[in-house]
């Protein structure tokens, strides 16, 4: 596998945030039971000592969970991250593809529980589990809202 090579099944990431844009291009491929996130790790992922950085990992664990959690609740509610817990447990370096893997252990009323492997060329380097708050999604109203007015 080259370094600018995409696993298959992978896309462009359905959803972009401030907080990921300098770590694009990410990638996603949803299954039944999870969305999972990839990337080519390239130097703007790595720490001073030029070794993927662990805040890359769980900013994106906890993306890959709470999005897991949404798609087993058919995308119908949303969900904030209550608490969040990774181990690491081996490194990735430039050129390797990082997938985050999850699986949603419960999804409750309010609660939904989850865990991710970080595979880097699938090996695992990371392992994190987190529990995410159900946060209902707003109704929209029957009437729509007014235009503004000239002034």
């Amino acid at each position: 596998m080259t370094s600018t090579d995409i696993p298959a099944g992978f896309e462009p990431h359905f959803r972009k945030a401030p907080l990921t844009d300098p770590w694009e291009p990410l990638y996603s491929k949803k299954t039944d039971k999870a969305v999972i996130i990839g990337l080519r790790l390239a130097k703007p992922h790595t720490n001073s000592r030029g070794l993927i950085h662990g805040g890359l990992i769980t900013s994106l664990a906890d993306a890959a969970m709470g999005y897991s959690c949404a798609l087993m609740t058919n995308w119908t509610t949303s969900f904030v991250t209550v608490s969040l817990s990774i181990d690491f447990v081996g490194t990735a370096e430039i050129g390797q593809w990082l997938a985050l893997e999850s699986d949603v252990i419960k999804t409750g009323s309010t609660i939904c529980f989850a865990r991710c492997l970080a595979r880097a060329d699938d090996a695992v380097i990371a392992r994190a589990s987190g529990t995410f708050r159900v946060v209902p999604k707003p109704t929209q109203t029957s009437t729509p809202p007014s235009p503004p007015r000239d002034r």
